[in-house]
This record gives structure tokens, C-alpha cells and sequence, in this order.
């Protein structure tokens, strides 16, 4: 089973599996279990190695998402996930802890470089901008297939307020929102993206992108908009080809 690992760090739970990076998917079936609490980077790294013992032929390198800023492997941030991982240096750690090649990224920035690959923005050009709508808004930018990492465009201030406080799926559920009314916040959100970055595409994920064909036509925008097509294996499969790309593996 030669294929890099790619393992989801989420904030309730963590989700591995070996991918096949000439289809862009699972080479078999994720393995999920529930985030440590709390959770320090000791105990996720513990968590790690069970989900990796589950595949004792998987050898290579190992793509982890971290749901935070990531800077050449140290976590800057730690919104949903313990404080102590905060200048942490998680490449590392895991690293010591797995006994193999370990690399981290931002969750929604392996979203993007998955979609970007293998999904909606497949052999798209130009500055593509995949915005994930969930507890929060995560956003990956994609430059002609480069990534421009930790964008974090759901803290953009847009009428006063953090965009993801009033815009995410999180504040449609909320406040009970129609489609119709959240999708007037999402149109003033992706103008305001429009006039800073004037992108070529945006691609919309998340859990909603599942209900596209009831807000997605009512988002008025000029730039060309889509659903992401990965869903909930965009993490998984964006870590892995982050973690072949960094050990410099030869296709």
C-alpha cells in the first residue's frame, strides 16, 4: 500500500485513510475517531497512531490538517482545539511521535489544493477561491495551481462585524434564517471578496454545498461560482498531497 496518508484533525473528530493520488480519493476506507479532550497536541498525536497502525502496509509520508494558522509546521492559532498547541511546532511532534515523515496545513487550505486537483477547480487558471461555509468560514487560495496559504477569509470585517460571525452556516441555523435572507449575506460577502481579489472562480464546500441547488442561484456575483465536488474528502486527500509534495516524492 505505497500511498502518502492523509489524516482530517477536526475538532470532534479525526479522520485518516491512505490515498490514491492518481484518482484523487481513498485508496480504502477512512477510519474516524473521536477527538481526544482535551485536545493536546500528546494526546491527538496518540490518536494518530492508532488510525495509522490501522495500516500497517501504509509507509509513506503522513499530511495532517490542522484547524489553525500553520507557518512552516508551528500552529499559530487553535480555534476549536486545545490552547497548548498555540507555537507548537506539530511537524515535529508528529514526526517524533509516528516515526515518519509528518506534515501539517491548514484544513481549509487542503481543502482548496483538493479541489483544485482533483475537483471543481480541476485545470482551472488564475486565482481560484474555495470558501468553505460551516461553524465558520475557511477559505484556501489557489494561484494557478500554487496555494497562497492561511488566507482566513472568514475574519475579513465586513459591516462591522467578523464575516463568519454573521454569514457561515452557523448564523443561518442560528437565527433561522431562509435561504433567501443568508443568501443576501453571502452575496454582500462574496462582492466584498470580489473588489479586494477580483478572482476567477470561486468554489463554494462545506456541509451546505450539499443543499447548492437551493442558495446557490441566489448568490449574485459576477465571478463564476460552483459547488465543491470532494466534500468531506477534501481534507483527507488535500493532507496527503501536501505530504507527498513536501518529501519531494517522484511521481
Amino acid at each position: 500500500m505505497e500511498h502518502p496518508f492523509g489524516i482530517d484533525f477536526g475538532g470532534t473528530g479525526i479522520k485518516g485513510a491512505p490515498v490514491d493520488l492518481e484518482v484523487g480519493d481513498f485508496a480504502h476506507d477512512r477510519i474516524r475517531i473521536d477527538t481526544p479532550r482535551p485536545a493536546t497536541p500528546q494526546a491527538v498525536a496518540e490518536v494518530f497512531g492508532q488510525i495509522i497502525d490501522s495500516f500497517p502496509a501504509s509507509t509513506r509520508p503522513v499530511g495532517v490538517t490542522v484547524p489553525g494558522i500553520v507557518r512552516r509546521g508551528v500552529v499559530h492559532s487553535a480555534a476549536n482545539i486545545d490552547k497548548s498547541w498555540i507555537g507548537e511546532d506539530a511537524d515535529a511532534i508528529f514526526t517524533a511521535a509516528l516515526g515518519r515523515e509528518v506534515h501539517v496545513v491548514n484544513d481549509a487550505d487542503a481543502a482548496g489544493l483538493a479541489e483544485a486537483e482533483y475537483g471543481a477547480a480541476k485545470g482551472r487558471g488564475g486565482l481560484v477561491m474555495v470558501i468553505t461555509l460551516g461553524t465558520g468560514i475557511g477559505s484556501g487560495m489557489i494561484w494557478d495551481g500554487q496555494l497562497v496559504p492561511n488566507s482566513e477569509m472568514g475574519h475579513l470585517e465586513l459591516d462591522g462585524a467578523v464575516a463568519e460571525a454573521t454569514t457561515a452556516t452557523s448564523a443561518r441555523e442560528r437565527e433561522g434564517l431562509s435561504w433567501e435572507a443568508w443568501s443576501e449575506r453571502l452575496t454582500a460577502y462574496f462582492r466584498h471578496l470580489e473588489r479586494l481579489f477580483s478572482p476567477d472562480l470561486f468554489v463554494i464546500g462545506g456541509g451546505v454545498s450539499k443543499s447548492w441547488d437551493k442558495f446557490g442561484h441566489l448568490i449574485k456575483v459576477e465571478t463564476e461560482m460552483v459547488p465543491a465536488t470532494l466534500q468531506n474528502r477534501a481534507g483527507i486527500v488535500g493532507a496527503a498531497l501536501v505530504a507527498h509534495r513536501m518529501a519531494g516524492i517522484e511521481d
